[in-house]
């Protein structure tokens, strides 16, 4: 652990540290544009901070933590590009078991993971079935994922089961969230969005309601421990209200925040 590390984890309450943590990993193109190297350089290079992350939150006993890596728009790019993208997915699963197993990290996917190439589909379901009895971190990979994509699955969905019955209840949040992919999980209660980009770009965008959002300008590849422990530690600064309820005081605003839960 640097210095820079020890300071800020001393800063951190770990009592009170989100549940549910969100990332938007951007910046590898423009991490290895600064280098002239081939992009993919950079999305080789951010699966090292996806795995510091990844144990980070895990040993800080975080509920969950969705990393956004492919989304439906992603298709846009070059064949060459979403081809290295797949590969590297394939390659990241399988080298990276052992360290879900040690941390008993239980994984699951986010997105339309139908379309993807069959190779990539069995590597997927070979990864949520061998970690599916750990009892650790949830870790989300948003996959072919898109926000309003996901909101009209679900729909389709509530559709599906309301077919044919003759008295079909009207639709509400706990309704639509049940059929969510996140079902089961908390809202993310911190949403990081790495190099700068002030958007949300399709992700989570019925979970994130009332996520704590922290914008660095540090690319992805560069987005180390210190980075992330920064954000938790930003995180705890700010006053989370809930329709005018602090966070910790009771009342309906905040017994609804999370659908569900």
């Amino acid at each position: 652990m640097t210095a820079e590390e020890a300071q800020l984890l001393e800063k951190l309450d770990l009592n009170r540290l989100p549940r549910h943590v969100a990332v938007i990993m951007d910046g590898n193109g423009r991490w290895a544009q600064q280098r002239h190297l081939p992009r993919v350089a950079g999305h080789s290079s951010g699966t090292k901070t996806a795995r510091s992350t990844i144990e980070t939150c895990a040993r800080l006993k975080i509920e969950a933590l969705t990393l956004y890596a492919f989304s439906v728009e992603n298709w846009r790019r070059p064949k060459s590009e979403i081809d290295f993208l797949m590969q590297l997915l394939r390659e990241y699963l399988r080298k990276e078991m052992p360290l879900l197993q040690k941390n008993h990290i239980r994984m699951r996917f986010l997105g339309r993971t139908d379309e993807l190439p069959k190779g990539v589909q069995d590597d997927v379901r070979d990864a949520m079935e061998r970690t599916a009895g750990n009892k650790g971190m949830v870790l989300c990979v948003a996959l072919n994922y898109g926000g309003r994509a996901e909101i009209v699955d679900a729909m389709n969905a509530i559709l599906a089961d309301q077919n044919g019955n003759a008295g079909r209840a009207p639709i509400t949040e706990e309704t639509l969230t049940r059929h969510m992919y996140t079902s089961g999980l908390p809202d993310p209660d911190l949403l990081i969005r790495t190099s700068g980009e002030m958007r949300v770009s399709n992700f989570l965008l019925w979970q994130i309601a009332y996520a704590e959002i922290f914008v660095t300008e540090t690319l992805w590849p560069d987005f180390n421990r210190a980075r992330l422990l920064e954000a938790l530690v930003e995180y705890q600064k700010r006053e989370r209200r809930y329709g005018g309820i602090r966070e910790g005081q009771a009342g309906p605003e905040k017994s609804a925040r999370v659908v569900g839960e």
